[in-house]
């Protein structure tokens, strides 16, 4: 990714948190954390990486959520961050963070049987 992909992809984690915790409306969005924003090279599409506290059932309906709203993020993002043309935007669970708490629950159970 290029320097400039980088930094867009900063701004917007940055920006995509203070939209969704204080601009958006939606019951159905919770307790939302952005985790990471992939920029392609050209600006054209940002992939927006969240974790969401609640089961699989709290995770669909706030992706749906989030998804229903992404035309009024993008304008959102549009109007804070000068651009030619503001990225579209997709969301996709961060399933790193589930992945780490399971391989810290497997290594403590397995200290556990040693003691």
């Amino acid at each position: 990714m290029s320097m400039r992909a980088n930094r867009v992809a900063e701004q917007m984690k940055q920006e995509l948190s203070d939209i969704i915790s204080r601009r958006l409306k939606d019951p159905r969005v919770g307790f939302v954390t952005i985790t990471d924003v992939d920029v392609t090279g050209d600006l054209q599409q940002a992939k927006v990486y969240f974790t969401v506290l609640g089961d699989e059932e709290k995770k669909a309906t706030t992706k749906e959520a989030l998804e229903k709203a992404s035309g009024f993020i993008r304008s959102e993002i549009g109007s804070r961050i000068r651009l030619r043309k503001t990225p579209e935007i997709f969301f996709e669970f961060d399933e790193s963070i589930d992945y780490g708490n399971r391989i810290e629950k497997l290594l403590s159970d397995l200290n556990k049987d040693k003691q």
